[in-house]
């Protein structure tokens, strides 16, 4: 018989807190497995669906132009599986987006036919799923930062430093382990920073390039290829972070004959030669993610803090989402004068300004009101919907500020008739805006978006008034 005591240590055992993951912890999702759909079901559907990494450096387009590197070798097995088709039917692709992490568990439930992550990806998390021929082997992760900080040449380095990751990261798992060694040897942690949602890998890279995150870690291939746009990234190679791992494709178990054709094709497969050319020419024309809290920037930010304050709290937002608005499109500046129409901190123009009642947009005051005011008749009027979460909300808000509400809600409509989440911006609704009107818009979101995170990250410092009332209750 047990003891009562002895019960309610167990039960208080039980309810001791476990090690941080990225994601909240929760049950296993219990799910009935679909159908599994093997090479014929595919080809009498005339479908494959294939479900990708959020990533544009996996599986981005732009009007009509792969930049994603799974983009080009998946529009490659396309072409392949037709050319062996008996009947003369076309598979088409079906491209469905998903977080990192989630990519085997839709795969085993039958969401999809193909997980193509194009990065390293442990199928540990189920049984249900089967590997192909390896994409890449001897793939190591690297530890990247910015030029002009210290290089790191060991491991141990490493202690008490944060890094930036992707939830998903092949990274989390080696930083466990490196923490290990260094609680052997009593030193501190290597601490993570699981990034927002919203973020990529590439998004990172571009944020450790700007300075706002310092380090981070990445497969090989992929720091290779955004140091060709990304000039002032450093890749302090001699830190082993893990043993080299290797990039794969993966199917439902019972899937034989799709993974037999997928190992045919990858025995033959060679990357397009000029397969980066497109994807180089895109983002070097691309306006860079700067730093926004130097010196200089936080002391102009100080300065506008009270009115963007006040006609955020008006119109019910947060005064940080109109600070990084405010400086994508004029650096804080409210003298920027534009060779258009647009003016001032918000660059708003003056009929966008009358539309919401402010005929002057001169002065500072009335600048804000008028960009504040703007963005709230943009979210009362098209993305009040409690659909949204706060975050894709303020995406759809900023997408249609620049690029016109209507026009956004027409590519909404589109991701819907093709099986994109219309409620999520991010690597869902984007993708359409990419192939219509290419990188220009997505960036500009991306951009704010990545403001808005780095003063998020300093929302105590940039907000002492608050600090203060919190100490005095």
């Amino acid at each position: 018989m047990i003891r009562p005591s002895v019960l309610l240590m167990l039960c208080l055992t039980l309810l001791l807190p476990t090690a941080a993951v990225a994601r909240p912890a929760g049950p296993p999702e219990v799910t009935k497995p679909g159908k599994v759909r093997d090479l014929t079901q595919i080809r009498s559907s005339r479908t494959l669906r294939v479900l990708i990494n959020q990533s544009r450096n996996s599986s981005g387009q732009v009007r009509g132009q792969a930049i994603g590197v799974e983009y080009h070798r998946l529009r490659a097995f396309e072409q392949y599986l037709n050319g062996h088709a008996r009947n003369g039917q076309a598979i088409h692709l079906k491209i469905i987006p998903k977080a990192k992490d989630q990519l085997l568990g839709a795969l085993a439930r039958g969401e999809g036919d193909l997980v193509a992550p194009g990065e390293l990806l442990d199928m540990k998390a189920t049984d249900k799923v089967s590997a192909s021929a390896p994409i890449a082997s001897d793939v190591p992760l690297w530890l990247v930062g910015v030029k002009g900080e210290r290089r790191l040449t060991r491991v141990e380095q490493l202690s008490g430093r944060t890094l930036a990751l992707t939830t998903g990261s092949a990274a989390g798992d080696a930083v466990s382990q490196i923490n290990q060694k260094l609680a052997l040897r009593k030193l501190p942690p290597v601490k993570v920073e699981w990034v927002d949602p919203s973020l990529a890998v590439e998004d990172v890279l571009e944020m450790v390039h700007a300075g706002i995150f310092h380090l981070t870690i990445v497969e090989r291939p992929i720091a290779l290829r955004w140091s060709k746009v990304l000039p002032k990234l450093r890749f302090d190679r001699q830190v082993t972070i893990s043993e080299p791992g290797e990039e794969y494709w993966f199917v439902r178990q019972d899937a034989v004959m799709l993974r037999t054709s997928i190992d045919r094709f990858l025995k033959t497969y060679k990357p397009p030669s000029g397969q980066d050319v497109a994807f180089q020419n895109i983002y070097r024309r691309l306006y860079r993610v700067r730093y926004p809290l130097s010196r200089a920037d936080r002391q102009r930010l100080e300065k506008l803090r009270p009115v963007l304050q006040k006609h955020a709290r008006k119109q019910g937002m947060d005064w940080l989402n109109l600070a990084a608005l405010a400086y994508k499109e004029s650096s804080l500046d409210p003298a920027v004068k534009n060779s258009r129409a647009p003016t001032g901190l918000m660059q708003i123009t003056p009929s966008a300004a009358r539309r919401v009642g402010v005929n002057n947009i001169q002065t500072l005051d009335k600048n804000v009101q008028a960009g504040a005011r703007y963005l709230a008749l943009i979210r009362r009027k098209f993305f009040a919907s409690p659909k949204l979460n706060e975050r894709e909300r303020m995406a759809f808000i900023l997408a249609a500020y620049n690029m016109g509400p209507e026009r956004v809600q027409s590519m909404r409509a589109e991701a819907r008739r093709r099986g994109l989440n219309p409620n999520q911006w991010f690597f869902q609704v984007e993708r359409i805006a990419m192939e219509r009107l290419g990188m220009g818009g997505v960036s500009y979101v991306n951009n704010v978006n990545k403001y808005y995170l780095a003063f998020d990250r300093e929302r105590d410092s940039l907000e002492p008034d608050a600090s203060k009332v919190a100490l005095r209750k």
